[in-house]
């Protein structure tokens, strides 16, 4: 097969050009990437070895070698794991396969500092890429295990690369970059240095599983045969005093590619009957692809120190999809597959355990670390109020860890302990409100009397919301409650009308409010008057066991057909346009034009909740109309 000259993707051009120019200012995590590379392709080799008994592979002594020609000025990175074939080098190293690649460099060239653009990189798992930031040059050889010929992929990183079938490759993956001159002023280091070689392995590398080796010829400072340059301790089975924060966290930067320290680091030893060590890693910052279906999550799973998969999706619920970190079990088969997984007992064990664990870390950070806490609920909120729905047995250990923008503060978090901690006398139901934003509820026109008479609302705005609250239903007696659902009677509070005001206004708006619902049949199934609203002449509002139309919208995107649900408009009485509307209707035995304003003053309510009205050209059609006539 002749040599092969490719483009690069345009994203992975782009990519290239940015490492070229580096957006690092630590240039030396190059060899932690191609190293971490080595070491999940042991791994991968390994385990398919298990699996496949008719594998024609070497398993006998896998490692990670690297080698230094001083005189050449290149560094290779050699592994004798599970290679790539012909055509996955093209689809792996040539294209950077990622959905998200476009929406990492736009966040790329938005990032503010350096350490903001590393932590974006590290989501990407492109560390391949990074040899570009020391080499002028990157020559890849490769050969899938059990295959008979190799493939060789070189570039400059300059938009093209070559392919060329080899023969007589050896089963693995070699990395060779031929290095540029050192630039000390440019955090560049001497890459050709054993000293500067060893000290990079022990600082990122120490607790590869796999012996990292220091090859052949070196110049002046050779290395005396094959050096062992890495501990390959398990960090899991060692006591939290024999290892500093600086060892778990490129423990975590290598499992889950991140570039950024963990938030919290968890560790758990269970003995007993089944025991295991698990060490778990809540992350700084939120994924890209978080709420992605195809998010890769799942912990790595060892069985007595012998990796088994990397994405254990059994180990915890998906609402904790987001935690990183290793279990190693001691009394699993080592050819255990997913569909045992499902089904084995211990599995189940150690969810449980784990899950509980995590939890109850998050409560310490929330007790201890209000700063470290609030990172926290930003970025994984979202995540763990799945739980909430998801996760019955642990549903009240979620809600302990779970806190809610009130309106009661501008940028404050409160739980719903507090919340029922600070309740006046004479209020039993927990109020919220769902919205898009924070923004768009604090407009909304269902706060106007709750706003008024100084009643703390949560302020509901991710989609897991519109959920969890019929899920949860209620906190220690106290009803959850939508202010938008339902009739609410604030009268008790704060209003000067007594009862006789109330029915007296009642008959007085009676032939209005039937006349509207005729009108509007077709929209609503009720107009009443309106004891929420202060400012606003109309909302619309959904019986206490309909849905939302968020909840509906949400139902319709997953594929499900959901009937239309037609709410409740209520009608402000003492709004100067209700009341003319009101006087109009008595007056007027044509009512056609009132008829007009009925249905503008629906299409008002609808926009005032962040909707459209049904028939936006004629909407607008009526607002021109009615607009002109005041000139």
């Amino acid at each position: 097969m002749p040599t092969e000259t490719f483009e690069f993707q345009v994203e992975a051009r782009q990519l290239l050009q940015l490492m070229i120019h580096s957006v690092y200012s630590n240039k030396d995590v190059f060899l932690r990437e191609l190293v971490s590379n080595a070491s999940d392709a042991l791994d991968k080799l390994r385990l398919a070895a298990l699996r496949d008994d008719a594998l024609d592979a070497d398993v006998s002594d896998l490692h990670i070698e690297l080698e230094i020609d001083k005189d050449a000025r290149t560094l290779t990175v050699r592994d004798n794991g599970i290679g790539m074939s012909y055509d996955e080098v093209g689809q792996l190293i040539g294209t950077i396969a990622n959905s998200g690649t476009a929406a990492f460099l736009r966040e790329l060239r938005e990032a503010q500092d350096t350490a903001g653009a590393e932590g974006l990189i590290g989501q990407f798992g492109v560390g391949f890429y990074s040899g570009f930031m020391v080499a002028d040059e990157v020559t890849l050889l490769t050969r899938r295990a059990g295959e008979q010929r190799g493939t060789r992929w070189t570039s400059r990183g300059e938009g093209t690369y070559t392919l060329d079938a080899v023969d007589d490759a050896p089963q693995g993956t070699s990395v060779t970059l031929h290095l540029k001159p050192a630039d000390p002023d440019n955090q560049l280091h001497d890459y050709t240095s054993v000293w500067t070689i060893k000290e990079i392995v022990k600082r990122y590398s120490d607790f590869i599983t796999w012996p990292i080796r220091l090859v052949g010829e070196t110049g002046d400072d050779e290395a005396a045969g094959p050096e062992t340059l890495n501990s390959m301790k398990a960090l899991w089975a060692r006591s939290r005093e024999e290892v500093s924060d600086e060892e778990y966290h490129e423990l975590y930067k290598h499992i889950s590619h991140d570039w950024r320290d963990p938030l919290e680091t968890i560790q758990l030893q269970a003995e007993g009957t089944f025991e295991y060590q698990a060490l778990l890693f809540v992350p700084s910052h939120a994924p890209h692809d978080l709420f992605n279906q195809n998010f890769k999550r799942g912990l790595q799973l060892y069985v007595k120190r012998v990796f088994i998969m990397d994405d254990c999706e059994e180990l915890l619920p998906p609402y904790l999809r987001f935690v990183k970190g290793v279990v190693d079990a001691q009394d699993l088969s080592l050819n255990v597959s997913r569909e045992i997984l499902q089904q084995d007992r211990h599995i189940r064990m150690m969810q449980r355990r784990l899950t509980k664990k995590v939890l109850s870390s998050v409560r310490s950070m929330m007790a201890d670390d209000a700063e470290r806490y609030a990172t926290f609920w930003r970025e994984f909120g979202a995540v763990v109020k799945e739980g909430l729905v998801t996760d019955p047995d642990n549903r009240d250990a979620v809600l302990a860890v779970t806190s809610f923008a009130t309106t009661h503060g501008d940028d404050g978090l409160v739980t719903l302990k507090q919340y029922v901690e600070r309740m006046p006398d004479g209020q039993d139901d927990i109020y919220y409100i769902t919205g898009e934003s924070r923004e768009s509820i604090d407009s909304s026109p269902h706060m106007e009397a709750f706003r008024e008479r100084g009643i703390e609302v949560l302020l509901l705005t991710d989609p897991v919301d519109e959920v969890w609250v019929d899920a949860v239903g209620e906190y220690e007696g106290k009803r959850l409650r939508s202010i938008a659902k339902g009739e609410i009677d604030l009268a008790a509070r704060g209003d000067d009308k007594s009862e006789d005001d109330r029915e007296k206004q009642a008959e007085e708006y009676a032939g209005l409010l039937g006349w509207m619902r005729e009108r509007l049949e077709e929209d609503i199934k009720e107009v009443r008057l309106s004891t929420r609203l202060t400012v606003s002449p109309a909302c619309l509002v959904a019986d206490a066991n309909d849905l939302t139309p968020a909840l509906e919208n949400m139902y319709r995107a997953m594929g499900q057909e959901v009937p239309r649900t037609k709410r409740v408009l209520e009608l402000n009485p003492d709004h100067a346009l209700v009341k003319g509307l009101n006087e109009a209707y008595g007056e007027r035995e044509d009512r056609s034009d009132l008829t007009e304003t009925a249905e503008l003053l629906y299409s008002l309510a609808v926009m005032a909740e962040g909707g459209r009205p049904k028939d936006p050209a004629r909407f607008v059609q009526l607002m021109a109309d009615r607009l002109e006539r005041t000139l």
